[in-house]
């Protein structure tokens, strides 16, 4: 191994002081929710609510402190992965979630005002496979 100088490693190579991590991609995103989720899984947080009656506009910028959202956006990994706060259009984009699986795992009219961090958890593993909470219920009871 030859040993060279930070000077002489510029001149033939781009050298990086903070080496960048490669970026996580939707599944590894939606496991880790899942998992900061479950790190305290009788957490109660907030649902937003009516989500399914709001314009996209409205929906976006929608947010209440303390919702499983609001748990992701307190990742400092999420924040430097691009989670700009915690606002349900953030969470669809960042999370690339649909509507319908976002509903499933923030809107109040599955859960009430509150639910467990666990349930959310499990809400946020069944839009991994595209499924959401109910269709993934039903499933187990099979």
């Amino acid at each position: 191994m030859r040993h060279q100088t930070l000077d002489q490693l510029h001149m033939v190579a781009e050298v990086r002081r903070d080496p960048t991590h490669p970026r996580m991609n939707r599944t590894q995103r939606l496991e880790r929710w899942a998992e900061l989720l479950e790190q305290q899984p009788n957490r109660l947080l907030a649902a937003l609510a009516g989500t399914e009656y709001r314009s996209p506009p409205e929906r976006d910028v929608m947010r209440v402190e303390g919702t499983p959202i609001s748990v992701a956006f307190e990742d400092p990994l999420f924040r430097n992965e691009g989670l700009k706060d915690d606002s349900y259009g953030q969470a669809k984009s960042f999370f690339e979630l649909t509507d319908n699986q976002l509903h499933e795992i923030v809107c109040y009219c599955h859960v009430g005002a509150t639910m467990q961090a666990s349930r959310a958890a499990q809400s946020v593993r069944y839009a991994i496979g595209g499924r959401g909470f109910f269709a993934g219920l039903r499933d187990s009871f099979r």
